[in-house]
Protein backbone atom coordinates (compact mmCIF):
# COMPACT_ATOMS: atom_id res chain seq x y z
CA UNK A 1 0.00 0.00 0.00
CA UNK A 2 2.81 2.43 0.76
CA UNK A 3 4.31 1.98 -2.70
CA UNK A 4 0.96 2.68 -4.37
CA UNK A 5 0.48 5.93 -2.45
CA UNK A 6 4.04 6.99 -3.27
CA UNK A 7 3.51 6.37 -7.01
CA UNK A 8 0.23 8.32 -6.92
CA UNK A 9 1.90 11.31 -5.25
CA UNK A 10 4.75 11.21 -7.75
CA UNK A 11 2.35 11.21 -10.71
CA UNK A 12 0.31 14.06 -9.23
CA UNK A 13 3.50 16.06 -8.62
CA UNK A 14 4.72 15.56 -12.17
CA UNK A 15 1.35 16.58 -13.58
CA UNK A 16 1.40 19.72 -11.42
CA UNK A 17 4.84 20.71 -12.67
CA UNK A 18 3.84 20.10 -16.28
CA UNK A 19 0.82 22.39 -15.95
CA UNK A 20 3.02 25.26 -14.68
CA UNK A 21 4.76 25.49 -18.06
CA UNK A 22 1.61 25.77 -20.15
CA UNK A 23 0.91 28.96 -21.98
CA UNK A 24 -2.61 30.33 -22.19
CA UNK A 25 -4.10 31.15 -25.58
CA UNK A 26 -5.80 34.54 -25.12
CA UNK A 27 -8.54 33.59 -27.58
CA UNK A 28 -9.68 30.38 -25.86
CA UNK A 29 -12.94 30.89 -23.99
CA UNK A 30 -11.48 29.51 -20.75
CA UNK A 31 -8.48 31.89 -20.77
CA UNK A 32 -9.90 34.77 -22.81
CA UNK A 33 -8.19 38.19 -22.75
CA UNK A 34 -9.89 40.79 -24.92
CA UNK A 35 -6.91 42.98 -25.80
CA UNK A 36 -4.46 40.08 -26.13
CA UNK A 37 -6.87 38.13 -28.35
CA UNK A 38 -7.42 41.10 -30.67
CA UNK A 39 -3.66 41.49 -31.01
CA UNK A 40 -3.11 37.76 -31.48
CA UNK A 41 -5.64 37.51 -34.31
CA UNK A 42 -4.05 40.53 -36.04
CA UNK A 43 -0.47 39.38 -35.48
CA UNK A 44 -0.81 35.66 -36.13
CA UNK A 45 0.25 34.70 -32.63
CA UNK A 46 0.92 36.03 -29.17
CA UNK A 47 3.63 36.57 -26.59
CA UNK A 48 3.22 34.72 -23.31
CA UNK A 49 5.73 34.81 -20.52
CA UNK A 50 8.33 36.41 -22.78
CA UNK A 51 8.01 33.81 -25.56
CA UNK A 52 6.35 34.10 -28.97
CA UNK A 53 3.70 31.49 -29.86
CA UNK A 54 2.77 31.61 -33.55
CA UNK A 55 -0.88 30.80 -34.07
CA UNK A 56 -3.18 30.71 -37.06
CA UNK A 57 -6.65 31.90 -36.15
CA UNK A 58 -9.25 30.79 -38.67
CA UNK A 59 -11.85 33.39 -37.74
CA UNK A 60 -11.93 37.14 -37.11
CA UNK A 61 -11.79 38.44 -33.52
CA UNK A 62 -15.60 38.68 -33.00
CA UNK A 63 -15.88 34.89 -33.31
CA UNK A 64 -13.57 34.36 -30.32
CA UNK A 65 -15.30 37.07 -28.30
CA UNK A 66 -18.69 35.46 -28.96
CA UNK A 67 -17.30 32.06 -27.99
CA UNK A 68 -16.05 33.53 -24.72
CA UNK A 69 -19.43 35.21 -24.00
CA UNK A 70 -21.28 31.96 -24.70
CA UNK A 71 -18.91 30.07 -22.41
CA UNK A 72 -19.52 32.57 -19.58
CA UNK A 73 -23.29 32.64 -20.13
CA UNK A 74 -23.37 28.86 -19.68
CA UNK A 75 -21.58 29.18 -16.34
CA UNK A 76 -18.13 28.34 -17.63
CA UNK A 77 -15.13 29.44 -15.60
CA UNK A 78 -12.61 31.86 -17.04
CA UNK A 79 -9.04 31.87 -15.76
CA UNK A 80 -7.25 34.70 -17.55
CA UNK A 81 -3.48 34.88 -17.42
CA UNK A 82 -1.89 37.15 -14.82
CA UNK A 83 -1.54 40.78 -15.81
CA UNK A 84 1.42 41.38 -18.10
CA UNK A 85 1.72 37.75 -19.23
CA UNK A 86 0.99 38.66 -22.86
CA UNK A 87 3.48 41.53 -22.99
CA UNK A 88 6.21 41.34 -25.60
CA UNK A 89 9.71 41.04 -24.20
CA UNK A 90 11.57 44.29 -23.68
CA UNK A 91 13.40 45.51 -26.76
CA UNK A 92 16.09 47.28 -24.77
CA UNK A 93 19.31 47.12 -26.77
CA UNK A 94 22.14 45.22 -25.11
CA UNK A 95 25.54 46.15 -26.42
CA UNK A 96 26.21 47.30 -29.95
CA UNK A 97 26.89 50.85 -31.02
CA UNK A 98 23.61 52.40 -29.90
CA UNK A 99 23.80 56.20 -29.81
CA UNK A 100 27.61 56.24 -30.14
CA UNK A 101 27.53 55.51 -33.86
CA UNK A 102 24.09 56.94 -34.62
CA UNK A 103 25.06 60.54 -35.45
CA UNK A 104 28.42 60.02 -37.07
CA UNK A 105 29.18 59.63 -40.74
CA UNK A 106 32.38 58.73 -42.51
CA UNK A 107 34.10 61.41 -44.58
CA UNK A 108 32.31 64.49 -43.20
Amino acid sequence: MKKSAQVTLTVVGIMGLASCNRHRDPCKAETFSEQACQQAVQSGGYHYGGHWYPMTYGYPYPYYYDSYRTHVSRGGAVRPAPSGSYAAPSSTPRGGFGSIGAGHSVGS
